[in-house]
């Protein structure tokens, strides 16, 4: 079996019985289970969910995205070889290392495969908040540029390219549209300040004012987590994305809980501590694909320039990139996974079947 073989592409056919459309993003599927599936998992796995909770099955793939296009390799590489089982497992020790440390809950109940969750279903809430310890990329280009205040929160003067800052900085921004905010446009990922949360707390979808203190407070010492243990192995945890909503135990409990992924190279940066130290700045994060795309294009423009959107994707269509940038990618992923997790990881010699025979044989999922 071939390299592109063990790479899974597609992750939004397999054949789990569901009365739904499977909803599928950029790297990660969307199957959402019957009723009757629901519930017989959760009373045979004893999940710490209601009885008719909603559950579903996600299925993450190697698919890799940049500049808001998928790309692929030479000799049939749809993807990059490890990326998918590197995302979960990071997710799956920081999201672990949270629920032991007394912070909250996460959405995922159970990992069949190193590339497959069974989560819950949550509320969302409506914000994608930004944790950022060093000033670098955006952030560094708005205040080279002399912007000063980031999401209504005043920045000292003299700061340098990748300096760490002098506290955490939390820049939130609207997760979709939403309508009805006073002074918030109503487009996707616009960003937002503290007092537009407090004041709005509702169109936001949180329950009540006093759950923007904890959100605050489970993304300071979720992040304070991810950063100490990053220490440990000589990594330096620059920023990440987090996002939460809530969710219903067995008791009945609402609680805010986290969703998505958390401390990976695609929501964040991550860089080597011992190069940080010399002055060079080594990414272990998906920045590594960003930045070998922009030295592989002559005209590096049409990746960045938003009024150029049908040449990116022509760009990204009519281009197979070289076996060596997608193994550096696939190394970084891996590496990084690795360390952080503390052992090898495992891959798939044929993630399909595996999933299939999995989910068919241990869940009752497929016919």
């Amino acid at each position: 079996m071939s390299l592109a073989d063990k790479v899974l592409a597609v992750n939004n056919d397999l054949p789990i019985r569901t009365d739904s459309p499977v909803h599928s993003g950029k790297v990660r599927s969307v199957y959402w289970l019957t009723k009757a599936d629901s519930r017989r998992l959760i009373k045979e796995k004893g999940y710490n969910v209601r009885e008719d909770a909603e559950l579903a099955v996600m299925v993450i793939s190697d698919r890799i995205s940049a500049f808001e296009c998928i790309w692929t390799g030479e000799g049939g590489m749809q993807g990059v070889p490890g990326k998918g089982a590197a995302l979960n497992a990071i997710s799956n020790h920081w999201f672990k290392l949270f629920r032991e440390q007394g912070l909250a809950d996460s959405h995922i109940l159970d990992i069949p495969h190193p590339l497959v969750w069974i989560v819950q279903k949550a509320k969302p809430v409506m914000i994608e908040a930004i944790c950022r310890q060093y000033i670098t990329g955006s952030m560094w280009r708005s205040y080279a540029k002399g912007e000063r205040q980031f999401c209504g929160i005043q920045i000292a003067e003299g700061l340098q390219k990748d300096q760490k800052l002098p506290e955490l900085l939390i820049t939130p921004s609207t997760k979709g549209i939403l309508t009805g905010i006073p002074g918030v446009p109503e487009v996707d990922d616009v960003n937002i300040t503290r007092d537009d949360i407090v004041n709005n707390h509702e169109a936001f979808q949180f329950r009540a004012q006093a759950d923007v203190d904890l959100y605050e407070k489970l993304l300071k010492e979720g992040f304070n987590v991810i950063s100490k243990e990053l220490e440990k192995i000589d990594q330096v945890f620059v920023d990440t994305k987090f996002e939460f909503g809530y969710a219903t135990d067995a008791d009945g409990n609402d609680k805010l809980i986290y969703m998505d992924e958390v401390g990976t190279p695609d929501s964040s940066r991550i860089w080597d501590g011992a190069s940080y130290r010399e002055g060079k700045v080594i990414e272990n994060s998906k920045e590594v694909f960003r930045q070998e795309l922009l030295s592989l294009f002559p005209d590096s423009d049409i990746l960045v320039n938003k009024d150029r959107m049908e040449e990116r994707y022509a760009l990204a269509r009519d281009n197979e990139l070289p076996a060596e940038l997608i193994q550096k990618v696939s190394d970084t992923y891996v590496g990084i996974a690795e360390k952080i997790i503390g052992e090898k990881l495992t891959l798939s010699e044929n993630p399909k079947a595996e999933i299939v025979d999995t989910l068919r044989n241990d869940y009752g999922l497929i016919d």
